[in-house]
């Protein structure tokens, strides 16, 4: 049985994939295995990204029609992992909440919407 080639696994255009010459999977497409290990990309890696290759204009209008503008002018945040880690293991997933020693708390949509300067209606 003849059997057609298999069909190029690449990208048609890579004018969208800008990142495209660094990922791994270029390797695959080349047919070469890369002997490094994986590495998940960090927060750090996004906003130096960012900070490169700027928004196109259009792309700022849509964020800022739609109120998301805001969380990119906030731009990279320090988190505090331990109280991440802390929060993770107080969550109480039956009732939502967080026990602390001050009472019960929750994060609500309305907290997401101060801190973040959000529109939540419309």
């Amino acid at each position: 049985m003849d059997f057609s080639p298999p069909a190029h696994p690449g990208p048609a255009e890579d004018q969208l994939l800008v990142l495209q010459g660094d990922h791994r999977s270029s390797f695959v497409w080349e047919r070469q295995l890369s002997m490094q290990a994986l590495r998940p990309r960090r927060p750090d890696d996004l906003w130096e990204f960012i900070v490169e290759h700027p928004f196109h204009a259009r792309v700022v209008a849509r964020l800022q029609a739609t109120g998301f503008y805001t969380i990119f002018e906030l731009g990279r945040m320090q988190l505090d992992w331990s109280l991440i880690t802390a929060l993770v293991e107080r969550w109480q997933p039956e009732t939502h909440t967080f026990p602390l020693p001050t009472g019960e708390a929750t994060i609500t949509l309305e907290d997401v919407q101060v801190l973040n300067g959000l529109h939540v209606d419309g």
